[in-house]
């Protein structure tokens, strides 16, 4: 089983991170847990977003199950509230990748980096390692 560093590390590998956090999805609840954070400090284990998540992230990564990429400060500040905490770290641009199983949400990677680190092409990236994160994720839903 692949833990979450290792896909941190693949993932930094393969596009280059600054913050990287996993969220679990709670559907009854329509929130969002996190269970991985790269920065534990500013995004400490177990952290939970709810009214703060925009409802068109929601629908497309969640619902849609489709990447979302705010590839510059604006974006970033469009989806999420704490947009000028994200610039402190020096990060400026994001991907959101849902991690599927078996056709059900689990979470979310959040893969973050300085404003135009990002594009089409690390999106893909991003798609193609996100199934590592399954196992893990697996095991924090389920065990709800």
């Amino acid at each position: 089983m692949t833990d979450l560093s290792e896909v941190e590390s693949k993932v930094s590998a393969a596009i280059g991170v600054r913050l990287f956090t996993v969220l679990a999805w709670i559907p009854e609840r329509r929130a969002m847990r996190r269970v991985y954070s790269s920065h534990p400090e500013q995004y400490p284990v177990g952290g939970e977003k709810t009214v703060e998540i925009a409802a068109g992230w929601l629908e497309q990564c969640i619902e849609k199950q489709q990447p979302y990429l705010g590839a510059d400060r604006e974006a970033v500040r469009a989806v999420f509230a704490d947009a000028e905490l994200i610039g402190s770290l020096g990060c400026g641009a994001v991907i959101n990748v849902p991690v599927v199983d078996d056709g059900r949400t689990l979470g979310a990677l959040n893969i973050l980096d300085a404003e135009g680190s990002y594009d089409d092409t690390s999106v893909a990236a991003a798609v193609e390692l996100a199934p590592l994160a399954v196992p893990a994720l697996r095991k924090v839903v389920d065990a709800r």
